[in-house]
């Protein structure tokens, strides 16, 4: 079995109990940055060994990890609502994997090989945003990390004419130029909202206007992870 667990995308506090139970009853858990999934292991109890896969990591890597997890012995089932039998688990770095991040190598190879996926639901930074941005949610595209160089200016030049709400990632050094295409792009009344460091100290959540945003993010406010929300047309 392969559990696919949500983490906390800031603040550790934000984990389920489930998910903790998963993390600490897994055999081993799959994870982007050992280092920073330590950091949340930390603050949990949780001392299960940990495996490295990232987006540089090989396909070989990747189909050794399957082999690992298709030949997990069955254990002594001390606790039958958790360790339903052995398993790993999967996580990111942050929020739910599969979602803008290589986990989807894993999980697309454990279905092919026939291995049970578990979701435990948790975490996702564009959902955070999403239902604080006060834009209609009731259906929406995301994204993911839009195009920095090829297929950018064909992405966000179908912004202005969008039915529903759009919702993507954009890196922190590239975020000023973002607000330059939107106000060059978007109507001037099309309404976006961005979210800053969601669920950390330093959390900000921002609604208005292209030219509004580019007015409020000063150089001191260009800092940390950004998700942005564009509203669909005549909202």
């Amino acid at each position: 079995m392969l559990a696919v667990v949500s983490t906390p995308i800031g603040n550790l506090q934000d984990i389920t109990f489930r998910a903790v139970e998963i993390l600490k009853s897994a055999d081993f858990v799959i994870c982007e940055d050992t280092r920073r999934t330590k950091i949340l292991f930390d603050a949990h109890g949780i001392t299960t060994p940990r495996i490295s896969f990232h987006a540089k990591s090989s396909d070989k890597k990747a189909d050794e990890i399957i082999e690992k997890i298709a030949n997990l012995k069955p254990k002594k089932k001390e606790n039958p609502k958790i360790d339903r039998s052995s398993h790993a688990v999967l996580v990111s770095d942050a929020g739910t994997p599969g979602i803008a991040d290589p986990g989807f190598r894993i999980i697309t190879r454990a279905v092919a090989r026939g291995i049970e996926i578990v979701p435990i639901p948790g975490a996702s930074a564009f959902l955070t945003l999403l239902v604080a941005s006060a834009l209609p949610i009731d259906q929406f595209r995301f994204a993911g990390f839009i195009p920095h160089k090829k297929g950018r200016q064909t992405f966000l030049k179908t912004l202005p004419d969008q039915k529903i709400t759009t919702v993507f990632y954009e890196s922190s050094h590239r975020f000023p130029r973002l607000l330059d295409e939107l106000v060059e792009i978007c109507p001037p009344e099309q309404k976006i909202a961005v979210g800053r460091e969601l669920t950390k100290i330093h959390e900000e959540i921002f609604r208005g206007t292209a030219s509004e945003a580019k007015i409020h993010f000063t150089s001191d406010r260009i800092r940390g992870e950004f998700v942005v929300a564009v509203a669909p047309a005549r909202f």
